[in-house]
Order: C-alpha cells, then sequence, then structure tokens
C-alpha cells in the first residue's frame, strides 16, 4: 500500500490513478489529520509526501514519523513545489529517501518509487535475515523464527512473536499501545483495547524468569531495558 498526502486534488487523483495504473496499491489523503487516521488501521510500505500542506507541514509529518518506532522505517518520497537545495539537503537530512520537484513526469514518478520499494525490501530481506537478539538468557532468531531461554526453546504465538520482536528491536525505547497495534497488529486489529495488555501478560508468561525483562511504563507502555 502506497500512501499520499497531498492537499491539490488534481495532482492527488492523477498520482493515486497513475499507480493503480502500473499495479500498485495507493490512497489518497488531503491533510495529515486524514493520513494519520488511515496510519491507525496500516501501515503503508511507501508514502509521498508533499511540504507544504493545511494543518501542519510536509516537514513536521516526516520528522513525527521517523520519531516512532512503528513508523520510522516507512520510505518517504518528497513531492513538492520547493525545489531549493536548501529544502532538498534538509528534508534528505529529516530521513526522507527522495525528492522530486514540481512539475513532474508521472512516469518518473513511478519509476522513482518502484526504485525506493526495491531498495525497502532488499533492506528489510537483509535485516531479516541477520537478525538476532540476545537479552539476559533470552535469544531470539528471527530467521528461524525461535525462542529460547536457557537453551531450551518455547512456543509462541506468531503475535507473540511478533511483539517481542518489535520490544528487542527497539531496546530501551518506550512503546505505547498504538504504536504496538500499528506494528504488530495493524489493519487486522479488531478494536478491543486490551489487546496489547493480553498479549504482554501471556508473553511474560511464556518467558518464565525472562518475563521480567518487560517493563510496564505506568502511563506510557512498555519496552525492554537497554
Amino acid at each position: 500500500m502506497i500512501y499520499l498526502l497531498e492537499d491539490d486534488d488534481n495532482i492527488r487523483e492523477l498520482v493515486v490513478y497513475s499507480l493503480c495504473k502500473t499495479g500498485n496499491e495507493a490512497e489518497g489523503f488531503g491533510v495529515p489529520s486524514e493520513f494519520y487516521a488511515a496510519l491507525k488501521k496500516k501501515i503503508p510500505d511507501l508514502l509521498i509526501l508533499d511540504i507544504m500542506l493545511p494543518e501542519e507541514s510536509g516537514l513536521d509529518v516526516l520528522k513525527k514519523l521517523k520519531s516512532r518506532p512503528d513508523t520510522e522505517n516507512i520510505p518517504v518520497i518528497m513531492l513538492t513545489a520547493k525545489g531549493t537545495e536548501f529544502d532538498k539537503v534538509r528534508a534528505l537530512d529529516d530521513g526522507a529517501d527522495d525528492y522530486i520537484t514540481k512539475p513532474f513526469g508521472v512516469m518518473e514518478l513511478v519509476a522513482r518509487v518502484k526504485a525506493v520499494l526495491r531498495r525497502s525490501e532488499q533492506h528489510s530481506e537483509a535485516k531479516s535475515q541477520q537478525a538476532e537478539y540476545i537479552c539476559g538468557n533470552l535469544f531470539v532468531s528471527v530467521p528461524k523464527h525461535t525462542v529460547t531461554i536457557c537453551g531450551e526453546e518455547i512456543a509462541l504465538t506468531h503475535k507473540e512473536f511478533e511483539l517481542l520482536c518489535f520490544l528487542l528491536e527497539n531496546r530501551g525505547r518506550v512503546a505505547d499501545r498504538d504504536m504496538l497495534l500499528n506494528a504488530v497488529w495493524g489493519y487486522e486489529f479488531d478494536g478491543e483495547n486490551r489487546t496489547v495488555d493480553v498479549h504482554i501478560r501471556t508473553l511474560r508468561q511464556k518467558l518464565g524468569e525472562c518475563g521480567s525483562l518487560i517493563e510496564t511504563v505506568r502511563g506510557v507502555g512498555y519496552r525492554i531495558k537497554d
């Protein structure tokens, strides 16, 4: 899924149509509040982002995404009329993956989207193939989908495993419930606001002596201490 945050109706409709016609799934939003609402339901594979927007600037949106563990890895392409070198450097320094100025060619935009998605997929594959986590007596192998404590393997459900990996990947950082819901459940979330707490409780029970590694930060969320 590709999200487009663009307040110009004509540009938004053109880009979404072009992306869909070239085999992508895309959805457009005119204001940041609509985009944030969609983000709670599904994390996109890529975001195309204008800078000059109502409610808040695209650069502020970019900074918010890059500051959250559940959205920091979303590839972002800036699509904007602001074409100075300063604007480009600022956006790239803030975490954008590419920068396209208006007016733009639709086919070039589609080609750049494919290139960014390809790089992102290659990065994710390399990361998943190498990912292993060691925390005290706890050892997690992402490629093998195994969890062992003191050398003994324990069985976790798919969601419990994803939840544990997300906490380990963001070790030392507090993840609130919305972050965990987006990262682990995404659009599959059924609306039960106790889902995260229930899974944390069962995860701690299954981890036994290592369950204490998961710390509750009262009023905020959960973390595994660094």
